[in-house]
């Protein structure tokens, strides 16, 4: 694979003075000789979410014998010391993020914007970050000023609570996010310089988010962008970075695979999900893919799913619980690059409060003493907030588990909607399972802190009512099983009641939906609350655009709170408001 340009060959007469130097006494053949391949060595990450400390739950780990165990892993300041070791182990190294650095974040980043995060990133060495889906969650607006610095309000929080923001030290990446002016909302790529004279090499990293991303965030903060074909993005990418003599090309890209084998398992094994698709239509001359969005860890030899590609393709999970040690010898003389070896590594740190115990079966990686003292610095700022106690439930509100999954938590959230926004009118609130994204775990005697209600919805999102015609009602209910985007039920709130048939076809497969008893009536009126990211049509759900007599109301966190402080002890809800037809 060639992609430097090659001179002309050289003329009879040309050869005849080469080789007469060849012959010549003077001249030292070994500094003649070819330089040999260049080793530079990356770091994968992907899915960061903002995990400033150690994940709070184990993960599981599958190893690739079979073998699982739990470990207590992640939080940015162990992740650090990996990643600083596994840059040691050659000269020349990057560290590559396949995007969702931030969104969806704990309390300890997300109350202050997701700023210590892209901090705990500069300090760790990152070089460049391809956006995702999360980085939009607050608008563009905001995530130019996350990539710029500075302390301008585009959300309903106040920046820079803690220090001066400065910025992220690394590039975002954004080759298939076009402004109105044909523009990339950020450079589609960067180029980095390894070595020096015959030895020097230079690599491209291309950088891009899955086009599905409008459906995945609140449209206006996405407004007047357009996000193209990730295939034709990253080819248009490679021929731009092949005329500029790029020796190894790299995309790193928020989308990703399913796979049914261990997080370090080479097999590819049982391998599914939109990437391959995609990966199938991309430039032979890309020589490694990181990739993301799916929390799936795997590493797969992509030759072994096409044989035209010879490029690897990494994910390290979720969180920093795993980082991506990759080997890539960059050869200067023919212009080409291979994966050597690439391996996921384990990021076991400690669990809450540094009480659990390590596992000896795998590394234990010690704190970065810089990067630990700053978490510090915003957890201390955080924890009053975090600690402060909203009421009490009557148990643990388990995992919201898959989209189409009733769950007691999602039936308590869209309660809480509802009773928030009774005065308006509101007859039935809708959650989307997709927005709970943890599990609301109370204290001893059921007290619940505004940390464990935050970390569940951390989005900040309004609750939102209008008003829609049974009809529209009818027509919203079945988008959550038609073909754009992926199937997810509703959450409902207490009084509705909805039955549905996978096996029927698209557009038919509402059984039947009630109010208080009663059939969802065609020609009559409902009041309807649902969160801004609904409201405005996420999730592909467009027919919420459709409502009238829009009233703004709370912010769903404070609906929460609210809704808990009611009552001395907040009873979970039961189960049966959605059933599918087995």
């Amino acid at each position: 694979m060639l992609r430097k340009l090659v001179a002309p060959a050289l003329a009879p007469l040309g050869a005849l003075a080469l080789s007469a130097c060849a012959a010549s006494p003077s001249v030292n053949s070994a500094s003649e000789a070819a330089p040999g391949p260049v080793p530079v060595r990356i770091v994968g990450l992907n899915d960061f979410h903002g995990n400033l400390e150690p994940i709070r739950r184990p993960l599981r780990f599958t190893e690739t014998d079979g073998s699982e165990a739990e470990l207590h892993v992640a939080g940015a300041a162990y992740l650090a010391s990996a990643v600083a070791e596994t840059r040691a182990k050659n000269e020349h190294s990057l560290v590559i993020a396949a995007g969702d650095l931030i969104g969806g974040s704990p309390l300890i980043s997300s109350i202050f914007l997701d700023e210590p995060a892209i901090g705990a990133m500069n300090r760790l060495g990152l070089d460049f970050n391809a956006v995702g889906n999360h980085e939009f969650d607050r608008g563009w607006q905001e995530l130019k000023r996350i990539q710029d610095g500075g302390c301008e309000i585009y959300t309903m929080r106040t920046p820079c609570a803690v220090e001066q923001y400065e910025g992220a030290n690394f590039a975002f990446l954004a080759a298939n996010v076009i402004q109105p002016d044909g523009e990339t909302l950020f450079p589609a790529y960067g180029l980095r310089t390894f070595g020096e004279g015959a030895g020097e090499v230079s690599v491209g990293v291309i950088g891009l988010t899955l086009k599905e991303t409008p459906t995945l965030v609140t449209p206006s903060g996405v407004a007047g962008l357009t996000f193209a074909d990730e295939a034709a993005s990253i080819n248009r990418a490679v021929e731009q970075l092949a005329g500029e003599g790029a020796d190894a090309i790299i995309v790193s890209i928020h989308q990703g695979l399913y796979t049914e084998v261990g997080y370090n398992d080479k097999s590819c094994g049982g391998v599914a999900g939109p990437l391959i698709d995609i990966l199938k239509q991309v430039d032979p001359r890309v020589d490694l893919v990181i990739s993301g969005h799916t929390h799936r860890a795997y590493v797969c030899d992509f030759t072994d799913i096409d044989a035209e590609r010879r490029f690897w393709v990494t994910s390290a999970g979720y969180g920093g619980s795993l980082l991506t040690d990759i080997l890539l010898e960059v050869d200067p003389v023919a212009g080409d690059a291979r994966v050597v070896e690439a391996n996921n590594i384990v990021v076991q740190s400690v669990g809450p409060d540094g009480e659990a115990q390590a596992d000896t079966g795998y590394r234990q990686w010690a704190a970065d003493p810089e990067i630990a003292s700053y978490v510090a610095r915003y957890a201390d700022a955080s924890r009053a907030a975090s600690e402060r106690a909203v009421g009490r439930i009557s148990g643990p509100a388990p995992d919201p588990g898959p989209s189409t999954e009733e769950t007691q938590l999602g039936n308590l959230i869209a309660d809480a909607q509802l009773f928030a926004t009774r005065d308006a009118g509101a007859q039935i609130a809708f959650m989307n399972n997709s927005g709970i994204r943890t599990a609301l775990t109370p204290a001893a005697d059921g007290t619940v802190s505004y940390g464990a209600i935050y970390a569940v919805q951390p989005f900040g999102n309004t609750l939102v009512t209008k008003t829609f015609t049974g009809a529209q009602l009818i027509a919203l209910l079945e988008q959550q099983f038609d073909d754009e985007g992926f199937v997810q039920t509703f959450s409902a709130s207490e009084g509705f009641a909805m039955t549905y048939d996978l096996s029927r076809p698209v557009g038919s497969r509402l059984v039947s939906a009630t109010l208080d008893g009663a059939p969802i009536d065609r020609a009559a009126s409902y009041r309807v609350t649902m969160n801004s990211f609904l409201a405005a049509g996420g999730d592909s759900f467009t027919v919420f655009e459709e409502g009238t007599e829009v009233t703004v109301g709370a912010v769903d966190l404070d609906a929460m709170e609210a809704y808990l402080r009611a009552v001395d002890i907040r009873e979970l809800p039961s189960l049966g408001r959605v059933t599918r037809v087995e």
